[in-house]
């Protein structure tokens, strides 16, 4: 699977962006998606994750009711809606594919089999 994160950009406080990661290689549509991200001196952390259908998502308590991942299985694409954002927020965001066939939602890293290149992210105070 390969994976093209876009969508990053500075942005003010308060401010939305929307993270997008195309994938292609295989099927899309039963792959586990999720966003990370990692801020300079800080460990990659889970923000949010969404299952094959997109039916059931999982969100960092850091980012929930802010943050919303969402899937189109047609265009091979998930995405990251974030809103009300803040100056912890900055970090390369990365998207990631757990490819093993398990249906449930991880947020580890070392669970994720695939990576995109990231996408930097500012917010601005």
């Amino acid at each position: 699977v390969q994976l093209q994160a876009s969508g990053g950009g500075l942005v003010q406080a308060g401010g939305s962006l929307r993270l997008s990661c195309a994938a292609s290689g295989r099927t899309f549509s039963r792959i586990v998606m999720g966003w990370f991200r990692q801020a300079p001196g800080k460990q990659r952390e889970f923000v949010a994750g969404i299952s094959w259908s997109g039916d059931r998502t999982s969100y960092a308590d850091s980012v929930k009711g802010r943050f919303t991942i969402s899937r189109d299985n047609a265009k091979n694409t998930v995405y990251l809606h974030m809103n009300s954002l803040k100056p912890e927020d900055t970090a390369v965001y990365y998207c990631a594919a757990a490819a093993d066939g398990r249906v449930a939602i991880r947020t580890l890293p070392h669970e994720y089999t695939y990576w995109g290149q990231g996408t930097q992210v500012t917010v601005s105070s």
